[in-house]
């Protein structure tokens, strides 16, 4: 039975979206980013699977960690696995992109996911990338409050769209206008954002061996000019040798240029593991 589910939660809740039926996977936006960014997702994959799509903690609508716990990778590794807990989820299949992607594949390792679908992961980086990552990504909530609302009007538009968004999608032209102003408002407004970009400093990801009995594919947008393909995406075929690479002809968000692409990337991985 299909169903669905919106609302504000405690930490351990999150808000999130379910939708579908089958096989669980539990959906993971990156840094700034809200669940309503894997829409068009959900849209491919709802009549086979069962959708979580997840605000990770202090971004879209959940509310932040804690107090003295900071936004990084390893606290919302646990974060989700005591939502994992509190749904009923046992070991379900887990896609994330940026962020999200890295903390797929700490869920994998840590045995609390059954598989992991990486897009565009973190952690890959050197240190030099880490800090051009970080570089590219906190100004955009410094944005001062007065200059906001034009970049709101521009991003109404598929011309503003493409300048806005270059960076980070290979067709912005793509994303409705609608979720473009909701990403802009609801990155200004996430309390976890800046932390979470600078708790970066702390996560790189090693000991890829450890994840050689769980399936894993990584998919890398080729035109990924935040987390860029031609240097990361190597490294991680190197890192985790037993996963499958993909290389998908997008962005660093490629669920806006090519979600179908990306549905099947996902549901590949879930019907190789027979569940």
């Amino acid at each position: 039975m299909s169903a669905t589910a919106l609302r504000r939660a405690s930490p351990a809740e999150l808000n999130h979206h379910r939708e579908g039926s089958g096989p669980p996977i539990v959906l993971l936006h990156g840094v700034g980013h809200r669940w309503q960014a894997w829409r068009p997702v959900i849209d491919r994959l709802a009549l086979e699977f069962e959708l979580i799509a997840c605000d990770s903690p202090g971004f879209g609508g959940s509310v932040p960690l804690p107090d003295g716990v900071g936004p990084a990778i390893p606290a919302y590794v646990e974060a989700f696995e005591e939502f994992f807990a509190r749904q009923g989820l046992n070991r379900p299949h887990v896609a994330g992109n940026s962020m999200g992607g890295a903390i797929a594949l700490e869920l994998a390792r840590r045995g609390s996911a059954a598989s992991a679908t990486a897009l565009s992961p973190a952690g890959f980086w050197t240190p030099t990338e880490r800090r051009y990552c970080q570089s590219s990504l906190i100004p955009l909530q410094a944005i001062p409050r007065a200059a906001r609302p034009a970049l709101l009007r521009l991003a109404r538009s598929r011309a503003g769209r493409r300048l806005l968004f270059a960076q980070l999608i290979a067709r912005p032209g793509r994303v409705p206008d609608y979720e473009a102003v909701a990403t802009l408002e609801d990155l200004w407004a996430a309390p976890a954002f800046k932390g979470a970009v600078r708790a970066f400093d702390e996560y790189q990801f090693t000991a890829g061996h450890e994840l050689d009995d769980v399936p894993v594919t990584v998919a890398w947008g080729n035109r990924d000019r935040l987390l860029i393909h031609g240097r990361q995406a190597p490294r991680a075929r190197r890192m985790l040798p037993r996963a499958r690479h993909v290389t998908i002809d997008a962005g660093h968000l490629p669920y806006y240029d090519d979600p179908g692409a990306v549905a099947e990337v996902i549901r590949s991985t879930v019907l190789a593991c027979g569940r």
